[in-house]
C-alpha cells in the first residue's frame, strides 16, 4: 500500500459498555479463588461505572476538531458495498435511513459509535448523513456519521440533545393565541440559532385569532434587528405561499412549543403529508405532544424540512453567561464598552448595556429576556 493510500489510524477514548458498576479489585471473588494471605488485602475497592472513559482503542479515521459537530472522530471506510443515506427519523434505538431514490432502511447503530467519547444523548440524529451496511431486505447497521453542519441543540438531563443536523434555516413558530404568544421562548430560539450560525425565520401562526395590530410592535422590534418575520394562519391559508417560497430549495427545521400549529403549517405547505394534528387543551390552552420525534420531510418545491416535537423548556447548550449577551444582536455593540471586563450587564455601575436600555436604544422587553435567560436558564417558558 502506497503512502498516499494509507489509512489514518488514531488512538481514541471509549466508554465502558458493561451495565452497572463493578468492583475492579473484585475482593470477594479473589478471596474465594486465591484465599488472600495476611497483608495482601487492598486498602480499598474502586468502583468503575458505565460511561467512564477508561478504555482506549486504535481505529481507522481522523480526529474531528469541530466542537459544534458533536463527534470526536470521523471514521473512514473503503468498502464499496456500503450504502449512504440520510436519517429521516429516530425511534429509540432504531433509525430510519433513506436513500436518494426514496428507499428506506430500518437501522441499528454500531456499538463502536455508541462507545466513542461523546457528550450527546444519542450519537445519531435526524438529518445525519450516514454510512451503513445493508442486512436483509430493509434493515441495516449504521457504521459511521459524516461530518455535520447546521446543528441545532439544547440541553436535556445535563447532556447535549441534538434536535436536528445539516440544516441552514430555523423556522421559529409561535402562536398569536391558543396557546398565547411567548416572546421569551422566541428569544431563546433566536439565541440558539445565532450560536449555531443558522438563519432564523420568525412565524406567528394563528394570526386570525387576534387583531393584527396587536402583533405589530413585537414584530417591529424583530424586524429592526434584521430578523425576518411572517404572520400566518394555517386554517385560513394566510401567507402559506410566501412561507413556501421561504423554504424552497432549503434545508429547514421547524420548531416551537406544543400546540402552535407546526404540523398544520406543514400540511398546508405540502399537500399530502397528512401529519397528525390535535386541538389545544380546552382547560389551559396548552398544546399536546402530537409530533413525538423529529421527522425529515422531502418537499415538492425542493429541499427538505424537519418537523420537531413541541417543547415547553429550552435550556441552551454549551453557551456561557459571558457569551449570551453577544448573541443578542442589539446588546452586541455595547458589551465591550462596559467599565468591567466581567460585566454581567445586570447590575454593574458603568455598564454600557444598562445605559443603552435606559436611553431607549435597547428594547426593555428584549433586555428582560436576556436577564431571564441568565438568571433562570432552566425555567419553563
Amino acid at each position: 500500500m502506497s503512502k498516499n493510500n494509507r489509512r489514518n489510524k488514531i488512538r481514541t477514548e471509549f466508554r465502558k459498555n458493561h451495565q452497572g458498576r463493578r468492583r475492579t479489585t473484585d475482593l470477594t471473588r479473589r478471596f474465594q479463588q486465591d484465599k488472600l494471605e495476611d497483608g495482601a488485602l487492598p486498602n480499598r475497592e474502586r468502583l468503575s461505572g458505565k460511561g467512564e472513559l477508561t478504555r482506549h482503542r486504535t481505529i481507522i479515521g481522523c480526529q474531528n476538531l469541530d466542537a459544534e459537530d458533536g463527534l470526536s472522530v470521523d471514521l473512514e471506510f473503503d468498502d464499496p458495498t456500503l450504502l449512504q443515506g440520510i436519517v429521516v427519523r429516530v425511534h429509540g434505538l432504531e433509525c430510519v435511513v433513506q436513500l436518494e431514490d426514496g428507499q428506506e432502511f430500518r437501522c441499528a447503530v454500531r456499538q463502536l459509535l455508541k462507545s466513542l467519547s461523546t457528550d450527546q444523548r444519542h450519537v445519531v440524529a435526524t438529518g445525519d448523513r450516514v454510512v451503513f451496511r445493508q442486512q436483509g431486505c430493509d434493515q441495516g447497521i449504521i457504521l459511521g456519521v459524516h461530518r455535520r453542519h447546521g446543528v441545532l441543540s439544547r440541553t436535556s438531563k445535563g447532556r447535549r440533545h441534538i434536535l436536528v443536523t445539516n440544516v441552514d434555516l430555523v423556522i421559529i413558530v409561535a402562536s398569536a393565541s391558543e396557546p398565547g404568544l411567548k416572546p421569551h421562548l422566541i428569544d431563546r430560539f433566536l439565541v440558539t440559532a445565532e450560536h449555531a450560525q443558522l438563519e432564523p425565520l420568525i412565524v406567528i401562526n394563528k394570526a386570525d385569532l387576534v387583531d393584527a395590530t396587536e402583533l405589530q410592535p413585537l414584530l417591529g422590534v424583530y424586524a429592526r434587528l434584521g430578523y425576518r418575520t411572517l404572520m400566518t394562519s394555517a386554517s385560513r391559508g394566510w401567507n402559506i405561499d410566501m412561507l413556501r417560497r421561504f423554504i424552497q430549495n432549503r434545508q429547514s427545521v421547524v420548531t416551537g412549543q406544543s400546540g402552535v400549529g407546526k404540523s398544520s403549517l406543514l400540511n398546508s405547505i405540502e399537500h399530502g403529508l397528512g401529519l397528525r394534528v390535535q386541538p389545544v387543551s380546552c382547560d389551559n390552552f396548552k398544546g399536546k405532544h402530537t409530533t413525538t420525534t423529529a421527522e425529515l420531510l422531502s418537499l415538492a418545491c425542493g429541499g427538505y424540512i424537519v418537523d420537531t416535537p413541541g417543547i415547553r423548556q429550552l435550556e441552551l447548550w454549551d453557551i456561557t453567561a459571558a457569551e449570551t449577551a453577544g448573541l443578542f444582536r442589539e446588546l452586541r455593540p455595547y458589551v465591550n464598552h462596559c467599565r468591567f471586563p466581567d460585566c454581567t450587564h445586570i447590575h454593574e455601575v458603568g455598564c454600557a448595556v444598562l445605559e443603552a436600555v435606559a436611553d431607549g436604544r435597547i428594547d426593555p422587553r428584549r433586555y428582560n429576556s436576556y436577564v431571564h435567560l441568565i438568571e433562570e436558564p432552566y425555567a419553563d417558558i
